[in-house]
């Protein structure tokens, strides 16, 4: 089942949905496909405005638009999508967030490009499915990094072994920045699971840190490039 946000779901005039295997762009979704801008993620914080449908955007990771009929997307393995959008449902945002764009400010960068025309306050976020600090092990000198030039929390990195809580530094840095509020939706892209009718499981997200253990164990095991979730917001057209 596709992963939604509660905080989302009651704003009027929108449609969203987190990506998984099952779905790997959410089938309310999937008739605007077409309009999605195109473009080349990069882990950078670039935020591109969307004013046509099927836009060429080039290197970026975050878009917004203010315009209705035109899907916002962004792919993830492992990654954070988070969707952003006002309060009465005229204006939306989504940006692909992992370490290096949380450690070098996307989230900010929406933030700027939201104040510049209205205000954090009038808007919320979800933050979708990722590598959760269950499984997500970095080194050490990432996780002095992030408490060296952000203003977080320790209690955000998980010291033995050195794991990394993607979705809560995201959080907090959303909060930090004004908006109204801020919900999380799906779980673990590395281990989550789900059982079919007839009992059989399987992983319920792509992952690319579980499908390199996996090709590092059998380099024949297939690589998941084409198969990234996407997750999206769209301003339902009249």
């Amino acid at each position: 089942m596709t992963d939604i946000s509660a905080l989302l779901s009651n704003i009027p005039g929108i449609h969203h949905g987190f990506g998984d295997k099952s779905a790997l762009l959410p089938a309310v979704l999937q008739p605007f496909e077409a309009t999605r801008p195109n473009k080349k993620q990069v882990h950078g914080v670039r935020i591109v405005d969307v004013v046509e449908p099927a836009q060429e955007s080039g290197e970026a990771d975050g878009f917004y638009t203010a315009l209705p009929g035109i899907l916002l997307t962004v792919f993830s393995a492992d990654c954070l999508p988070i969707i952003f959008c006002k309060l009465d449902g005229k204006r939306i945002g989504v940006i692909h967030a992992g370490w290096r764009g949380l450690k070098n400010g996307i989230i900010e960068k929406m933030a700027e490009r939201i104040n510049y025309d209205g205000s954090t306050a009038d808007w919320v976020a979800s933050v979708g499915p990722s590598a959760q600090p269950c499984c997500y092990e970095v080194s050490q000198e990432l996780v002095d990094d992030f408490l060296k030039e952000l203003d977080l929390s320790p209690g955000l990195m998980i010291p033995s072994p050195r794991h990394l809580n993607l979705a809560a530094i995201a959080q907090a840095k959303i909060r930090q920045l004004g908006f109204a509020s801020v919900d999380s939706a799906g779980s673990c892209t590395i281990c989550s699971t789900v059982t079919d009718a007839s009992g059989n499981e399987s992983y319920k997200y792509t992952s690319f840190r579980r499908n390199s253990h996996q090709r590092v164990k059998d380099p024949s095991y297939p690589d998941i490039i084409g198969r990234n979730q996407q997750s999206g917001v769209i301003i339902i057209p009249n």
